[in-house]
Parts: C-alpha cells; structure tokens; sequence
C-alpha cells in the first residue's frame, strides 16, 4: 500500500459515504464512520478492499463507479484502482452499466497515468477490450455509437454504412480506444491496434478511414503519421477525405516527401484529388522548399481539371514564395489573380504582406494596405502584425511600436505577435529596456504574453548576461502558467553559446532530454550554432553529423548554422564550399547566408571576396535587404575598405533604410581614421537627425579623430561633454586622450588626464603604459622612462616587447646608442622574466640602427 501523510481521515470516510450506504444500514454507518476517522489510510483502504472482494462479489456498477470518487480524487493507492476497474468489467451486463464504466474509465485513467504513467495502463486496458469484444450487448450499443458518429460526420449519409461490416471487433476498439480515452494514452491505443488480427478483407478499408476520421477530428497528426507508418495501407481503398488526411499529417509532421509520394499513389490509383487535397500538397511543396517549378505544375494541373483556386489555395502559394525570398514571383502570381478576375479576401492580402515584411520592404507593404482600404477589404491583427514586421525589418521600430495606436483607433486590438514582433526586434537592435517597457505595457494592456514573448525577451537578456533579469521572466513565466516548449529549451542553449560555455551547452541539452523534448531540427541546428559561438567546431561538425544519423535533413538554417561557426573564425574557403554543397543540394542562399559570408570574409581579411558579393548586389542578383547592406557596410569597415564601405552605405541610404547607431559609428569611425573632419562630423549630424543619441562608441570615435589630428584639447572637450551629459568614459576614451597629449608632448596633461582615471576607478593597462612611454621617449625624458617601467611591474603590468622596442628606438633616435645597450644589459635587474633571446633581439635593434 502507498502511504499517505498529512491526511484528512474524516474526509475520506465522508466522501466514502454513498459506497457505505450501499453495505451497511444507517446505524452501521454511524458506527464505522466514527471507527474510522481513528484509522490510519492504508488501514482503511485495506478494509474496503477486504469486505467488498470477499462479502459483496456481485455488487452493483453503480457502487462500483460511486467508489471511483474519493479514491481517485486523492490518487491515494494504485492496488486499489486496479482491483475496482478489473472488478467492474465482469458486472457489465446492460446498457445502463456501461455508461458508468465509461466514466469510470475517465476518472481513472488520468490519475494512473499520472503516478505511474501509461506502461501500467495497457494490460488494464486489454481486459476491457477482450470484455466488450465479447459482450453481444454492449456491440450492439457501439454499434449505435459509431452510426452516431457516422451521421455527426456526414448527416444524414451516416445511415448508408452497412450493418455487417460493423461486425467487426476491430472497428468497436478504434472507437473506444478514440473516443473514450483521454488523448495521454492515445499512443497506447496505437500499440493495441497493432496487434489485431485486421486481416478480414471486408473491414480493412472501414478500420483504416475509422482511424483516420477520429484522429483527423481531434487533430492528432503526430499519432496519425506514427501508426500509417506501421499499417500498410496502400492496399487499401480508401475514400479521398481519408487519403487528404493523412496527406495532411504527414505535411504538418514534416513528413513532405512521405506526403508527395502518397499524392501521386492516391492518383495512380484512381483517386481523383479535390480542391482540399491540392491545397494540402502545395502547402507540403511549400513548406519542403526549393519547390516553385513543382507549385507552378500542380497549379496548372488544378487549372486543366476544372478546380477554381479559393483563398487557401492563393495565400500557400505566395506564402512559399515568402519562405524561399521569391518576391518578384509572388508578385507576379497575385497581378495574375487579379487579372483573371480573382478578388483577393484579407487572408491572400495577408500572405502578400508577410513576404514583404520578411524583406523588410516597407513600403511595398504599406502600399499593399492602402489597397485593401480602397477595395474595402478589412484588415485584420494579422494584416497589422505583417505591417509591424516590415518596418522592424526595415530598422523603423519606432514606426513600427506606432502601428500599435493605429490598430487601436481602428478597433482592432494588438495581441500577443504584434507586440512579440516588436519586443523581438528591440531586443536585436540592442535596446532591451524598449523591449522591457513594451512588455510591461502588453501586461498592463491586459495582452497576456504568450510563450513566444517570453522566449524572445529570455533570448535578449540571455545575449546580454542580464541573468537575474532572466530568472524573473522565467518566474513569471511560471506563475502566469506559461509552460516553456521546444524552443524554450533552444533559447536556453543558444544562450550558453559563448566563448568557454560549451559544458554549459551539454548540460542543458541533458536536462532538455531529461525533461522528455527531444532534439528535433531545429534542436540541432541551435546546438551547431551555439558550439560554433563556444568556439568548439569540433562539437559543431559533430551535432551536425548526429542531425543526419536522427534522419533529419538539412536545411537552410542548418547550413546558415554551420556557416556561422566558420563566419566566428574567419575561416572563408570553408564556407565557400558550404555555400557550395547547398547550391549543389538545391539550396537557395538566402540574406542570412550571405551576411554570414560577409563576416567570414570580413574575418578573414578576404576584401576581394567582400567586393564579389557587393557586385552580386548591385547587379541586382542578389536581393538588397536592410541586413544585407548593412553587414556589407560593417565588412568592409572591419577590411578598413573606404571605398566599398562609402558605395555600400550610399546603397543603403538609397533604398530608403534606416540606419542604426552601429552603422553610424562605423561611418564616423572610418572617416575619421581616415582624417575625413567633415564627413565624419556629417555623420554626427546624421546620428542626431535620425532621432539617435550618441553613445560611448561615438565619442571614442571623435576623441580618436581630434587625437590623431593634434588636438588634443579637443578630444579633452568631448571627454567632459561626455562626462557632463551623464556618461561613463571607458579605458578607451582615457587612452585616446593621454594619447593625444603625449603626441603633442602635453605631459604634464596627460599625467593629470591618467590620474582622474585612476580615481574613477579605471585601471591602466598596457596600453596606457606604452603611450606614455612613447611620449617620454620621444623628448628624451629617458629617467621618466625608467620611472614609468618601475611603476608598470609594481602594480602587476609586465611590459611587452613593443614596449622595450618603444625605449630603444628612443634612444638610438637621440643617438644615444651607447645608453640604450646599458638599458637593454639591466633590464634583467628589473624584468627578471624577461628571457635571453629577447634581449638578444634589442640588442640587434639597437646594432641595426647604429649601422643605419
């Protein structure tokens, strides 16, 4: 027996109320109830069980399935469930006692599967099954049911299906296996059923399109194409509704192939598709990719017999443009709609949208809503969603967050996509408090965020490492029901992809499969990425091979995952031969795969592999996307490439993008490494045009510039305008000052420049050090010289060889030759880790410049 703490035993024997009735009399009752209240749990279960199996064998259903209830309710005792269900079958004798059993059965079932999961519940099963199999009563009642059923599906055609094939046992334990037990234990219906004897040739067509109905009614595509796997049902004749619903799970489980290969059985069988049928096959198509030619064939074979496209039909189409980036044809096919007189309905419309919000073309798609307001076409959340895409796509958050209080004033109210749309692109665009305050105001709008939501806003504080911000969403994750999914668990793993964190990677995908998720694609395609940012591609190739040995195919984002760990380390001819191996597979790269290309290129130093996708831009071969122009822009500032930075910028600013602060401080950057004054200070101008306040990378940029350029007074000004605006100067900005001073032999300022550094709390390093002596050893201040070394080894900073290379060149530049080889001979009294053949490298500096 299970032991039960902490129990109510005055409850328990209430809620045994009704069961006592039914064997004692009043009195009796009296007397046991006050009897019991005194017993422990086990001690009472065990006498209920005890007097009901030996003095009432014949007890009525009805005490039986009045028994279920303070038990069940309490989930107390697993012996004792069984022994009520086992002793309940045989009591079955007539209609009015099946019902109860049937209830029975859904009171009892959950809770066991519950405490014990669903292995237990098949042999109770198997004695439920062999009892009504045998119970001519309880055939005929389902046999009733299933004509019920029948005539709910097709009233009143129902009435056509014959008696005789009813007969069939098979045909009673589908239904009760799928009408009566709770979708938990479905799977272990689909074990049941492999294991009958369904080879009578007059039921095997009606068993199968049983199945199929019932499972497409509750929508269990999973369990639907798990059990077609098993049962041959190409010797079937099935009826075209059956055929189009497992087509349909296959296509929603992923299946694609599975489900075009049964499309073109169903024909060769004679099985003529309907409307439903095609529009499930294009979705399939659709969804598989790399498919348009197939699409444009199965159109035109709907067009040769007579099928009229309907919404469904048209919004698949255009939606498996959007997915393979095919804008000019999904453009196409819709003016064609509309020429053949087709009117497109909001559903279509929508469609459209999502193609040019996943491109980011804004425009197109505002224009696509003015249409639908002139054709008197109502746009609906989904229409607004669309809308709010294409301007974050396009980097107009703030006009896309607007969007919210236009839906509003038209009555139709924003919901969970619209403000994951923005909260997600906020969080990309590196403004997670936006994203937090939009959150807070979708809460406060009475908008409850959906698992979506919290899995973007866990993405962008993961990003950050803003781990105690992330333990409160995940609370309130928690306490507003929200049950983490799939890609929860990604979310968590694509967080531990950062240098050094790939024991943490395998830590959550343990406990992800512990928790009963297991690694689908789109598992493995995060693992590949997040080892690749761990810096482990070792572990990359390794997930990847794993995805294949799963029987999962690969995709464009495992090729775009796989890219992204070569893109980290800069290794480009690798990735050439990945963007290889895709074309060759069929393949299409898309804006993510070649901004991916851009940083491998970029990484790896390769300008002219830089400059062969910006001409596949700019011919017009490959699609200008705000993300892809704007990666160009930041390759070819990392290659320090002026010229291809100012063309991909001046593209960029072309097809009306908005420019974020990060593409404005490459451009002043740029300019102003390259001493382009004006052009740097027009992109300052530019920054606060565009509604955008300069951050810390903009002023170390200006400072950079005035330093370089001798004025030094300069820089010190933006250093206290920053300092007077609120902001908080970093090791760069000190550096760039103390630079500028000692380039213009200002020491005295930029010792006090060093201290105010230090007294807010900002440590020196190398850097800094080697500046200054740069400084001293450039006037000849060769005894400040050996100050400034003596102060970097007691407070821990070991000089480089730049440094001591910095000294000597000091030296022999005031043709002190003979003290620079005295300095090189004690360096060693003061860098006692300084090693021989390093010395013996100055020396030779210090020869070379005597003999020069």
């Amino acid at each position: 027996m299970m032991q039960v703490s902490n129990f109510d035993f005055t409850q328990i024997a209430r809620l045994g109320w009704d069961f006592l009735k039914g064997l004692f009399d009043f009195d009796e009752v009296q007397t046991t109830w006050y009897s019991w209240r005194k017993c422990p749990f086990d001690t009472c279960t065990g006498a209920c069980l005890s007097l009901s199996r030996r003095t009432y064998p014949d007890l009525p259903i009805c005490r039986f399935a009045d028994l279920r209830f303070p038990f069940t309710r309490h989930a107390a005792c697993y012996d004792y469930y069984t022994w009520l269900f086992t002793s309940m079958v045989p009591h079955v004798k007539t209609l009015c006692h099946f019902s109860p059993l049937c209830q029975t059965i859904g009171t009892f079932v959950p809770h066991v599967t519950k405490l014990y999961g669903a292995g237990p519940f098949v042999n109770i099963s198997a004695i439920f099954f062999r009892c009504i199999q045998n119970d001519a009563v309880i055939l005929q009642y389902l046999k009733k049911l299933i004509i019920d059923f029948e005539m709910l599906e097709h009233p009143p055609s129902g009435q056509m299906i014959a008696q005789d094939v009813l007969r069939s046992d098979a045909v009673i334990i589908v239904k009760i296996v799928y009408l009566y037990l709770p979708i938990s234990v479905k799977m272990v219906g689909v074990r049941l059923l492999k294991g009958l004897d369904i080879s009578g040739s007059s039921d095997k067509a009606i068993i199968i399109e049983l199945m199929v109905k019932i499972l497409g009614r509750e929508s269990q595509h999973s369990v639907t194409s798990k059990l077609f796997d098993v049962i041959p049902f190409e010797d079937f004749k099935l009826d075209v509704r059956a055929w189009t619903t497992i087509l349909h799970a296959y296509s929603r489980c992923g299946k694609y192939e599975k489900a075009i290969a049964l499309f073109g059985f169903m024909k060769v069988r004679g099985v003529c598709p309907t409307l439903v049928t095609y529009n499930v096959v294009l979705d399939a198509y659709g969804k598989k990719g790399r498919s348009w030619s197939k699409i444009l064939d199965l159109l035109e074979e709907m067009k040769s017999v007579g099928l009229e496209f309907d919404e469904f039909t048209c919004s698949t189409v255009i939606s498996a443009c959007g997915r393979e980036g095919l804008l000019e044809e999904a453009k196409s096919f819709f003016d064609g709609l509309k020429l053949n007189g087709y009117v497109p309905g909001t559903v279509t419309y929508n469609s459209l949208l999502q193609v040019y919000g996943k491109a980011g073309i804004y425009n197109e798609a505002s224009s696509v809503l003015k249409e639908m307001e002139e054709k008197n076409c109502p746009p609906d959340s989904v229409t607004y969603n669309e809308l709010v895409a294409a301007y974050v796509r396009a980097g107009f958050h703030e006009e896309g967050a607007s969007l919210i209080d236009t839906m509003t004033c038209k009555g139709v109210m924003p919901n969970a996509v619209t403000y994951t749309t923005l909260i997600d692109a906020y969080g990309k665009a590196a403004k997670e408090d936006k994203a937090l305050s939009l959150f807070r105001k979708m809460k406060e709008s009475g908008c409850v965020p959906n698992v979506c939501t919290y899995n973007s806003i866990l993405g962008m504080l993961g990003k950050k490492s803003r781990i105690d911000e992330m333990m409160e969403i995940l609370s309130d994750m928690k306490s507003n029901g929200c049950t983490p999914n799939r890609v929860t668990w990604n979310t968590m793993l694509a967080m531990c992809g950062n240098r050094g964190m790939h024991k943490y990677v395998n830590r959550v995908f343990h406990e992800m499969k512990n928790c009963g998720f297991e690694p689908d694609r789109d598992t493995f395609n995060t693992l590949i990425s997040a080892y690749g940012r761990c810096g482990s591609e070792i572990d990359a190739g390794k997930m990847y091979n794993e995805m294949i040995k799963a029987g999962f195919s690969p995709c464009i984002t495992t090729y775009n995952a796989l890219l992204n760990a070569l893109a980290r380390r800069g290794d480009w001819r690798a990735a050439e031969s990945v963007i290889l191996d895709m074309r060759n597979k069929g393949f299409k790269p898309n804006e993510t795969t070649y901004s991916l290309m851009l940083h491998s290129h970029s990484k790896g130093g390769n300008v002219r592999g830089i400059e062969r996708i910006a001409k596949e831009i700019y011919d017009g071969n490959i699609y200008p996307s705000w993300m892809l122009l704007r990666t160009l822009v930041i390759a070819n500032f990392k290659c320090r490439s002026l010229t291809g930075m100012e063309r991909a910028f001046q593209e960029f600013m072309k097809h009306g993008y908005k420019p974020d602060l990060v593409l404005f401080n490459s451009m002043l950057s740029i300019f102003a490494r390259n001493r382009m004054y004006e052009r740097a200070h027009e992109m300052l101008h530019l920054i606060r045009d565009n509604g955008l306040q300069p951050d810390l990378v903009t002023y170390n940029s200006l400072m950079d510039m005035y330093a370089r350029a001798g004025e030094c007074w300069k820089a010190q000004e933006v250093l206290n305008g920053l300092l007077e605006g609120g902001g908080r100067p970093d090791l760069v900005s000190y550096n760039t000052v103390i630079k500028g001073f000692c380039r213009q032999g200002l020491m005295q300022e930029a010792m006090r420049t060093f201290t105010e550094m230090t007294n807010r709390g900002i440590r020196p390093c190398i850097v800094t050090y080697n500046t200054f002596i740069a400084g001293f050893s450039a006037r000849g201040f060769f005894q400040e010289v050996s100050e400034v070394i003596s102060y970097m080894i007691q407070h821990n900073c070991r000089p480089n060889e730049l440094t001591y290379n910095t000294i000597v060149d000091g030296y022999c530049k005031a043709k002190k030759y003979k003290d620079a080889m005295d300095f090189v001979s004690r360096i060693g009294e003061k860098d006692a880790l300084y090693n021989e053949e390093s010395l013996q490298r100055l020396v030779t500096r210090v020869r070379e410049n005597m003999e020069s």
